[in-house]
């Protein structure tokens, strides 16, 4: 049926950039089979929430969302409401949510995304709610069509799954074990992407570093940057999630010799305290991190570290907290995702006592925004002076005279600036640094 329009899909994703890549893979689905994207729930007839179960926030706003959704179901019976993700793939949430939300019509997890089209036959053949959760992953499965929205900038999965289990994490009961993907099946899509204009690509994986463990033939994830570097025409090259644990001094060198892979580091500390890394079963303790930073700021001056925090972990005291801000202030960070622990059941974590009161946890969540915010502010104003090479991803939205951008090391940067300059790589000189960006002036360059 490709070519044939056959109805609007609307999707909205909660989470990560994993889920983010699902759902252009169940946009290229939709599409191939005839049904065309839709800015409005109002206007669709198929509307697909790709969900998120790693942080309670995202969990409440799906449900929030499908209680509204109810509303419009009502008005257009024939609208076909999907649910995918982590959140159903969790132990009996799947049945939770066909009780409460009768309206939904299918309810699918991580390990079925590529089987999209099967489901909507299934519902549209037999007329009652479809429930299909795979227990476990299986194989790889390549060649689903992938629908990416136009730019400069592609997401390339390059691994599934998570075989850590930190204490607090429900990843690797939802996206299952780690499975990689062939390091050819891998080039040739980023081949693909570079012939098609995509410049900035980043690989994705729960943990990159845990690449090429399971694969017959010997490749590990330096290995693979090694041969992605190769690609020509391919202008920077990114990847998220790194484990500090993982990280190699063989896997620093390549980042620092491959000329397309960009000087950004993604590091999670989660925590700054000994007895709180153990607690969370992250495998390194706070020496080994401030090593591990140590090491990359030898090797490539210059580079950007960012990291996700976590306070109010079961049994987290003062002084822990207070080890966390010590190494906030000593690795300077350039960028912080912060949260406040909530119970993820089915993880090992939500048995634990000690449970930190909210008060407490909001308390402490506020300091650490603060003390970094602060952190950032003076990095990026510390870069005023500099001329820095700036890949265009844009313009603004209310001046097209006005250009976006992002630096090697992954900063925002807005400067003057003409349209056709969108997709080249520019010098920048910085004027200014903000807590989240940096002002420019473009430099003449021929």
């Amino acid at each position: 049926m490709t070519g044939q329009t056959i109805g609007n899909y609307y999707i909205h994703v909660f989470g990560c950039q994993m889920a983010e890549h699902d759902a252009e893979m169940l946009a290229g689905q939709l599409e191939e089979r005839g049904y065309k994207p839709t800015n409005e729930q109002t206007a669709a007839d198929i509307i697909l929430l790709v969900t998120c179960c790693v942080r309670e926030t995202a969990e409440n706003k799906v449900w929030g969302l499908l209680g509204r959704l109810r509303q419009l179901k009502q008005k257009k019976p024939e609208l076909i409401i999907a649910v995918s993700g982590c959140l159903p793939q969790q132990a009996d949430v799947g049945e939770n949510i066909k009780q409460r939300f009768p309206h939904v019509d299918i309810i699918f997890g991580t390990h079925n995304n590529h089987q999209l089209a099967q489901l909507l036959n299934r519902r549209q053949q037999y007329g009652q709610t479809v429930l299909d959760i795979h227990s476990g992953a299986g194989t790889v499965t390549e060649g689903v069509p992938v629908r990416r929205a136009p730019g400069i900038k592609a997401l390339v999965t390059v691994m599934y799954g998570c075989n850590n289990f930190c204490t607090y994490c429900i990843v690797p009961y939802v996206r299952g074990r780690e499975r990689s993907r062939k390091p050819a099946d891998i080039v040739r899509e980023v081949e693909e992407l570079v012939s098609a204009g995509y410049q900035d690509i980043t690989l994705l994986g729960q943990n990159v570093n845990s690449y090429g463990k399971e694969l017959d033939s010997p490749c590990d994830f330096a290995d693979l940057l090694q041969r992605l570097n190769q690609i020509t025409g391919l202008e920077r090259l990114r990847y998220t999630t790194s484990h500090p644990r993982d990280f190699t001094d063989k896997l620093i060198a390549v980042v620092a010799a491959c000329d397309q892979v960009c000087e950004n580091f993604h590091l999670p500390m989660q925590a700054g305290s000994d007895h709180i890394l153990k607690k969370m079963n992250r495998g390194y303790n706070r020496a080994d991190y401030l090593n591990l930073v140590e090491k990359i700021r030898h090797k490539i001056p210059g580079a950007s570290i960012t990291t996700d925090i976590m306070v109010g972990f079961p049994g987290e005291t003062e002084a822990d907290f207070k080890e966390t801000l010590d190494i906030v202030r000593r690795v300077k960070f350039d960028s912080a995702f912060t949260f406040v622990y909530n119970i993820r059941q089915g993880t090992l974590a939500a048995k634990m006592s000690g449970a930190v009161p909210a008060e407490v946890k909001t308390s402490r969540i506020q300091q650490l925004i603060t003390l970094q915010n602060e952190i950032s502010l003076a990095n990026n104003r510390n870069l005023a002076g500099a001329v820095m090479a700036v890949l265009v991803e844009g313009t603004t939205k209310n001046n097209p005279d006005r250009l976006s951008g992002r630096t090697r090391t992954n900063k925002l940067v807005f400067f003057d600036g003409k349209p056709d300059l969108v997709g080249k790589t520019v010098p920048v000189r910085i004027n200014a640094g903000h807590m989240t960006y940096l002002d420019g002036e473009l430099m003449n360059f021929g």
